[in-house]
């Protein structure tokens, strides 16, 4: 596809916009409910899909995919008409009479890009919110979850109206044309490095973007925490969720010294309980999504200071995307593992001996998309809380703040910006229209020129809601 073809796509979805036919409440909740028959129809063949492009377990799918987008998808029917209702808001006494409001209205065509992790739920959460909001919607799917990207591209068009979503599929080209269009958002999933050629694309149009993006997520375990509980909440989100290929996994932990070897010993048995002796014979374990991410974890893992560093785990099959779940004990701080985001079954462990060095550590790097802390401390709770800045955090247990609806979801500086779900989705694809009603009555001749000295008080008065003072004013009384 090039960019003329962009353009004619984004034309016809314009006018189609243009004719108000995405406007009506009646229209939004009808492709709602048909994203709902489309995952009550078509479960099996998604999770097929996802299967054939990450080898995700069949239960993880439905769990952290298809679940996800059916509770969105029921929600915004149930609430939409709370969410497009005016909001009433105050105004002072100076405007009398008067009333005013705020109108929730569709920003209008919104381009939505998908990350190839999560390759339904990334694609289908923000159309859910972008349709719920009245806008017409171009989908890219990523080209590196081809299966998924096909089946979205083939199942859309049969349920969805076809003149307000579309679905185009491809790589960088056909991306780079649409992102050569004018558009009223950009909803982008993935990595810092394209999130930087999606502003700068946006840039060009002075377009709103919303960047779903990544970082190192860091846990931080203090010795009060329970180590039974905290390695199989901690080793489900890492390892549990697309085998380290989420931006919100755990990427690092921060460990009190003193429980230092008592965590990995847990953790190690914790890994056996979950995928057996042999994670590689694991039917529950997900595969690395290509020959490139392969290559480049096996690198991290290779580096001559990371290498020694290993206490579990290492193994891995080239021809199968296979590197087993492995833990690394005190990587050096400058060791390539620990510059950039793992997105990956390596977990590296670093010993603390206070939570104010684990909260200096985290704070002296770029914001994490999530932070996690597992203590029984209050103290240690707030310290956390207080001290530091993530997209999201959440006290004893991994990831489950995303399946949170009314929990607004986001990074915050270089994991990303902007937030969604649940009704932060809806406000995300909305503008906040002012609306100021006013009558022709009651035409206060104070606020026109000429400003003579009378009017001057009065304003002032009116302007601080002094209604005495305007009384003294008009009997000639205050000066």
């Amino acid at each position: 596809m090039g960019v003329e073809e962009a353009a004619e796509i984004v034309g016809c979805l314009r006018a189609s916009f243009r004719s108000g036919h995405t406007k009506p409440r009646a229209w939004r909740v009808q492709q709602l409910e048909a994203v709902l028959m489309l995952l009550q129809d078509r479960e099996k063949e998604i999770q097929q899909a996802v299967y054939s492009d990450l080898a995700k377990p069949p239960y993880e799918t439905f769990t952290g995919e298809v679940a996800l987008v059916e509770n969105a998808c029921k929600l915004a029917v149930k609430k939409l008409k709370e969410w497009m209702s005016p909001e009433k808001v105050s105004t002072s006494f100076a405007l009398y009479p008067s009333s005013a409001e705020i109108v929730p209205e569709p920003l209008g065509v919104v381009l939505v890009i998908a990350a190839w992790n999560f390759p339904f739920l990334l694609a289908m959460d923000p159309l859910v919110g972008a349709v719920a909001a009245g806008n017409a919607v171009v989908l890219k799917p990523s080209e590196l979850a081809p299966a998924t990207s096909n089946l979205l591209a083939r199942l859309i068009p049969f349920y969805l109206d076809n003149s307000a979503v579309c679905v185009v599929e491809g790589g960088v080209s056909e991306t780079s044309a649409l992102l050569d269009q004018k558009w009223d958002k950009i909803f982008y999933t993935g990595s810092s490095r394209v999130a930087k050629l999606v502003m700068a694309a946006a840039s060009k149009h002075l377009t709103p973007v919303t960047l779903e993006l990544g970082g190192k997520c860091p846990a931080i375990i203090d010795s009060s925490a329970d180590l039974r509980v905290a390695c199989r909440r901690i080793a489900v989100g890492k390892w549990g969720n697309n085998n380290g290929q989420a931006c919100i996994s755990p990427d690092y932990i921060l460990a009190d010294e003193s429980i230092v070897h008592k965590l990995i010993e847990t953790l190690t048995s914790t890994l056996k309980e979950f995928y057996g002796e042999d994670p590689r014979a694991s039917p529950d374990l997900a595969r690395i999504v290509n020959f490139s991410h392969f290559t480049r974890l096996t690198k991290l893992l290779d580096h001559p200071s990371t290498e020694s560093t290993i206490v579990h785990g290492g193994q891995r099959d080239e021809k199968n995307l296979y590197i087993a779940p492995t833990i690394l004990l005190n990587v050096p701080c400058d060791a390539p593992i620990m510059k950039e985001e793992i997105f990956g079954p390596l977990l590296p462990i670093l010993t603390v001996k206070t939570v104010d060095e684990a909260v200096n550590f985290v704070t002296a790097r770029p914001k994490p998309l999530a932070l996690y802390v597992f203590t029984k401390r209050k103290s240690v709770k707030d310290v956390v809380l207080r001290d530091t800045s993530a997209g999201g955090m959440v006290v004893n247990d991994t990831m489950l703040h995303f399946v949170v609806l009314d929990l607004p979801f986001g990074g915050v500086g270089e994991s990303g910006m902007g937030a969604y779900h649940g009704k932060h989705s809806f406000d995300n694809f909305s503008h906040r229209k002012a609306v100021l009603r006013r009558s022709f009555f009651a035409d206060i001749l104070a606020r026109y020129p000429p400003y003579s000295s009378l009017k001057q008080r009065l304003v002032r008065c009116l302007l601080k809601a002094d209604y005495f003072g305007i009384i003294l004013v008009m009997l000639g009384l205050k000066r």
